[in-house]
């Protein structure tokens, strides 16, 4: 019923519905089906019918009918559907034609703040023309999903659910239940019995059966656990749902195309208490000349400064101030209760009479128009129309700011280039500035308006030569390897550029395998390793600015990990396996190789075989972490202190204790089973049944690795004890086993037994 909007005024105004003349459609009571199941159809023996949308109890009291509330519940109109895949790493999210609703979709894991964002947002970034009705998108492994439905009355619906462990897709449709007239038209089906009623259409039909006929099976529905109606829900950094007059702000929705993905922390408000908004008050400070407000604006990094040229109107002024105003208040509400730098992006200036000269020499001759200028004073766009045609540019959901960002990035990095006196520092800055764009960006798709004369924004576009930039950043990088302290800027660039996401991949929108010059990055990173953990906490948290830099070591893992998905893709390029082996080698050996180093050095590893067709490297490596820090007595307890000891910056660290424990079990069977499936891995036999014993340690019963200890005690010439496992094995092989794996262990039972094994 997604796209089936009624009104109320349905119950009680004369509609005509017309049927299909059939055969055995019969008088009485019609059930819907549509999920919900709370419409009824009541076809009466005087040709009348009833729609039945809403029933409760009454009473009479005196001359007064009234109508008694219902208890205070809340309905779950999300209806959800999962599809699991123990491999996945990401769950995809499927929402069926989520339309103009209002939606937020959060994420929680374990007990941590719930992370939301707007669907809008998410829409406008995967499909920013809107050209499908579903919106398909990825979240990171999560505990807990919410889905929240705002009005317009001030309610929202929160519900919260339990997502399986090994979720791999969850689909999502909404029941909306708001009903508004329609041209109707019904046709019966003698075959199945059902009755559909749609507009003329023909779409989104209620289907009702008769009431007498035997309901069908309906599938098992998802329930959250938790469910809440709350009035003026909200969270931080959520766009308000009303002015300052508390009236409607529709444009916000429909008008905003919103791009910023990156999910704000909620407050943590108990789903059974109501939560209350709180507005920062939000002050901008306007310069009274153009030279104080290009330096207010270049002391922040992320700020650029909107110019209005209007000296032909005589209520400019008036105007400005009224929009200033406006942008104080919306900006507030996006701070929430404190001062967030994230939203404070743009500074606002009205020329005078004294900036004639500067627009000469800038050759702006429109007026009015609206300029954006950055802290150097340098265009970055221009349009010839008034500040009011322009007004919904400068939400910061909008996407007009990243273009903005983009724009100044290859105008930084093209004037420092071309000048020869640029300074270390303002060579970082610029690659920092364009490190920190967001990777889906394409520069050509987002400079659509070329006409000088246009009321529309032209943005600045400014052509890089690719190996002149390329020369320059490895010269920076050389030049600071004697470095006796890390440099921040610099920390946080050569991570965006390792991970694919820096500079090259947001000027050029290239991927690449890591190079020489990445390589001598990462040493730079290492060296500093420890002034960088020390330093980082106060660099994410520096006033006015926008960073998050991780742990340094899981970044550099994470980085490698990255460039072997690369080279899988067939992305251009060679992985150099030795300079990559001796990174993580270097790493273990220095002591800080945590969880995450481990866990994607396994993975390298793994794709990697000796000439032999042996994996005698991973095994022996593996094999060294086993006994180290793994085997032992308490293996549950030393799996807790090692789970607990997580960085935050860690996958694991949120997608919980047993996913952490099922990991271990994993990879100890699924090392154990490559000794199982090659004879060329045949020394490790002992190793592997150690693995293969610890696995059920930590998951006890577990079918495939019963099944694997059983092949390796069997060829360790333990046939008793091989034949006792897979009879366990077999008794434990539930309806998760796919058919053709069990019948071969059923298979692996039979040849132990008579000995052909």
């Amino acid at each position: 019923m997604r796209n089936f909007i009624w009104s109320l005024s349905l119950l009680f105004a004369g509609i005509s519905i017309s049927f299909a003349q059939t055969n055995g459609l019969e008088k009485g009571t019609y059930l819907s089906t549509n999920k919900g199941g709370k419409i009824k159809l009541n076809l009466l023996d005087d040709n009348k019918y009833e729609l039945v949308f809403y029933s409760g109890g009454y009473e009479i009291k005196g001359d007064s009918l009234v109508f008694l509330k219902s208890k205070n519940t809340v309905d779950n109109r999300f209806d959800l559907s999962f599809v699991k895949d123990k491999k996945a790493k990401k769950i995809k999210i499927k929402f069926l034609n989520p339309s103009y609703y209002s939606f937020y979709i959060g994420t929680q894991k374990g007990t941590e703040t719930v992370q939301y964002q707007r669907l809008s947002d998410i829409k406008a970034k995967v499909d920013p023309d809107y050209i499908k009705t579903d919106l398909d998108f990825e979240i990171e492994k999560t505990d807990f999903l919410y889905l929240v439905y705002e009005d317009y009355n001030g309610k929202s619906d929160v519900n919260k659910y339990t997502l399986p462990k090994d979720v791999s897709e969850v689909t999502i449709n909404y029941d909306s239940a708001i009903l508004s007239d329609l041209n109707l038209a019904g046709s019966f089906d003698k075959n199945t019995k059902e009755l559909r009623i749609s507009d003329q259409a023909g779409k989104d039909p209620l289907v009702f059966v008769n009431e007498k006929e035997e309901k069908p099976v309906k599938a098992p529905t998802v329930v959250p656990i938790q469910t809440e109606s709350i009035s003026n829900w909200t969270y931080p950094g959520k766009d308000s749902l009303y002015d300052s007059y508390g009236s409607a702000v529709v444009d916000s929705i429909y008008n905003s195309l919103p791009v910023d993905t990156t999910a704000v922390p909620a407050a943590e408000y108990p789903l059974d208490t109501p939560a209350s908004y709180t507005k920062y008050d939000f002050k901008l400070k306007i310069e009274d000349n153009l030279k104080k407000a290009l330096e207010s604006t270049k002391t922040a990094n992320n700020k650029f400064l909107v110019v209005v040229v209007d000296s032909k109107n005589k209520s400019a002024k008036e105007g400005f101030n009224a929009f200033v105003k406006e942008q104080e208040t919306q900006t507030g509400y996006n701070m929430y209760d404190s001062y967030n730098a994230l939203y404070d992006t743009y500074n606002y200036y009205l020329a005078g009479a004294d900036d004639k000269k500067w627009l000469k020499n800038n050759k702006i001759t429109n007026d009015p128009s609206v300029l954006v200028l950055n802290g150097n004073g340098d265009v970055l766009a221009a349009a010839k129309s008034d500040l009011t045609a322009q007004q919904y540019q400068f939400s910061y959901y909008g996407d007009f700011y990243r273009k903005l960002q983009k724009a100044n990035a290859f105008l930084s990095i093209d004037k420092v280039l071309k000048n020869k006196k640029a300074s270390d520092s303002d060579l970082i800055a610029a690659f920092n500035k364009a490190a920190l764009l967001e990777t889906s960006y394409d520069y050509d798709s987002d400079y659509s308006v070329n006409d000088p004369n246009s009321t529309e924004f032209v943005i600045t576009k400014t052509a890089l030569n690719q190996k002149e930039v390329t020369e320059t950043w490895k010269k920076l990088i050389e030049s600071h390897q004697k470095d006796k302290a890390a440099n921040m800027y610099l920390v946080e660039t050569i991570i965006k550029e390792i991970k694919n996401q820096g500079f090259t991949k947001q000027l050029f929108g290239t991927d690449r395998i890591l190079n020489d010059t990445d390589f001598l990055a990462i040493d730079y990173l290492l060296n500093h390793s420890e002034d960088i953990e020390s330093n980082r906490t106060d660099f994410n948290n520096k006033q006015g600015e926008i960073h998050s830099v991780g742990n340094v070591v899981s970044e550099i893992s994470d980085a490698l990990q990255q460039n072997l998905y690369l080279s899988q893709d067939g992305v251009s390029g060679e992985i150099n396996k030795e300079k990559i082996n001796s990174l993580y080698k270097r790493i273990i050996a220095s002591g800080k190789g945590n969880f995450d180093v481990y866990r994607n050095y396994f993975y390298y590893l793994g794709q990697i075989e000796e000439k032999d067709g042996s994996n005698t490297t991973y095994l022996r490596e593996f094999n060294a972490y086993f006994d180290s820090t793994l085997a032992g007595v308490s293996p549950i307890e030393k799996l807790d202190a090692i789970f607990s000891g997580l960085d935050s910056s860690s996958s694991y660290s949120y997608d919980g204790w047993n996913s952490f424990k099922l990991y271990h079990s994993d990879i100890c069977n699924n090392a154990a089973w490559t000794v199982v499936l090659k004879p060329q891995n045949s020394n490790f036999i002992k190793d592997a049944i150690k693995w293969s014993e610890y696995s059920l340690v930590i998951s006890k019963n577990n079918p495939y690795y019963l099944d694997t200890l059983a092949q390796l005690y069997y060829k360790d010439g333990q046939a008793q004890k091989a034949i006792e496992t897979q009879v366990l094995a077999v008794k434990y092989i539930t309806s998760d086993v796919d058919e053709e794996t069990a019948n071969q262990m059923k298979e692996v039972l039979t040849k132990m037994s008579n000995g052909t094994y």
